[in-house]
């Protein structure tokens, strides 16, 4: 037996066992409990009448990525219905806050095929967009065999994980043959996903850099820029855990320096909150939580910004940021969001997951990579000092995150041979 029908068998067996994992999560705030019966294929929606397209990204990075695309496909295809399937309560919410009105959006069913089945007669989809890289076998399997069209977008995949899939292809074949067309962010992901037994492969660039500027509440940015005033604020974007106890020590460091200084602090998971409120108390600082409304005064050290969806008030309001993800654990977060908000950009030495963009934006001098904890206090300190400095850092950051917003066209012009000739006609004569 191949190792993709070995796959099939152990969800298929392992039914009890997921129900029980997604009940677990339910319980830890990792679903959402009025829409679990979503992650076993129930819906909770009308399906439109006519062509369908359903859009798929597992989690908040993919989701915005989404965005620009689904946009773009409205307006050229005004008559098309789409849907947006995300993994993660936090894309959810995400979604729901930033979808255009008219599109729905559904959890996306787990993989076990009696799931996948009713997800798919339920919705009927024509086309079906998937985001980078969340490859689920049973899946886009049977979406190939239902007659959907199916086109990987973004598509990426790393060196390590194409040596894992490459010892496997029995499995990883069937699953990467099912996209009838694969558009890469660059020629080295095309050469991988073509190796592994894509057919049609296109290198079209990164959608990343199609993505609009994050929102931000007019009321809500200025009440915080009136409770900081004129003191000196930095900002760490998306830590992990161990960043936090970093981003308190730089800031007991600087503070003697920086007088009045204020570090936001927004980490990646919120749910952490507890657990870093008290470790940076240990610090001796003081805490201030923005999801229980407290606000800024004259002695809070740190805000803790441990909430979703508001990262772009906190770039608006931060002159100089460091991207987490970056000195405790690795792979780095998205550097063009704050580049979009004239932030002056730090990261720790590891950006993997943003490897081209990063090291692009380091020859143009768009951001600056820091080597450890001290070397990261050493150079939050020198920008903080020398604003002109972070100025030509963020305005670089901004030129470069604007200098490829062509992929958006690209991408979707290459959609075209997939949607439905009817839908293409109506376009054409619109």
């Amino acid at each position: 037996m191949s190792l993709f029908y070995a796959y099939r068998a152990a969800t298929r067996l392992l039914g009890p066992a997921l129900h029980l994992y997604l009940n677990r999560r339910k319980k830890r705030g990792k679903e959402d409990p009025g829409r679990i019966g979503e992650r076993f294929g129930h819906p909770s929606a009308v399906r439109p009448k006519g062509h369908l397209v359903w859009i798929h990204g597992a989690s908040v990075g993919e989701s915005l990525s989404a965005l620009p695309v689904i946009d773009e496909i409205r307006r050229r295809y005004p008559g098309l219905s789409i849907l947006v399937t995300t993994g993660t309560v936090t894309s959810a919410e995400l979604m729901n806050a930033r979808l255009p009105e008219g599109v729905i959006h559904q959890f996306i069913p787990i993989d076990r095929q009696v799931c996948v089945a009713r997800f798919l007669h339920h919705w009927k989809p024509d086309v079906a967009l998937w985001l980078e890289s969340d490859l689920w076998p049973n899946m886009l399997t049977k979406a190939q065999k239902a007659g959907v069209k199916l086109a990987l977008l973004n598509g990426r995949i790393s060196e390590k994980s194409f040596k894992g899939y490459s010892r496997y292809p029995s499995f990883i074949r069937p699953v990467i043959s099912a996209f009838d067309l694969v558009l890469t962010q660059s020629d080295d992901e095309t050469n991988r996903f073509a190796s592994l037994g894509a057919g049609n492969v296109k290198t079209v660039g990164n959608l990343k850099f199609a993505a609009p500027p994050l929102p931000a509440n007019e009321s809500a940015l200025a009440k915080l820029q009136e409770q900081i005033g004129l003191r000196p604020v930095w900002l760490a974007s998306s830590t992990f855990a161990g960043e936090e106890r970093i981003t308190g020590d730089i800031h007991k460091k600087l503070s003697a320096e920086q007088a009045g200084l204020l570090t936001i602090i927004v980490p990646r998971h919120p749910d952490r909150a507890n657990e870093i409120e008290a470790e940076l108390i240990a610090q001796g600082l003081q805490v201030a939580r923005r999801s229980l409304g407290h606000i800024i005064t004259p002695g809070t050290d740190i805000y803790l910004a441990d909430t979703i969806g508001e990262l772009g008030l906190f770039y608006r309001i931060a002159p100089v940021c460091f991207m987490g993800k970056t000195l405790c654990a690795s792979g780095g977060q998205n550097p063009l969001e704050p580049a979009r908000l004239n932030c002056a950009i730090l990261h720790g030495p590891d950006m993997s997951n943003f490897a081209t963009i990063s090291e692009e934006m380091r020859i143009a001098g768009a951001c600056r990579p820091a080597s450890d904890a001290d070397d990261l206090c050493r150079q939050v300190g020198a920008l903080l000092r020398d604003r002109e400095t972070a100025r030509t850092i963020a305005e670089a950051a901004l030129h470069y995150a604007n200098s490829k917003a062509e992929v958006l066209d690209h991408t979707v012009d290459a959609l075209r041979p997939l949607m439905a000739q009817k839908a293409i006609d109506e376009a054409d004569h619109a």
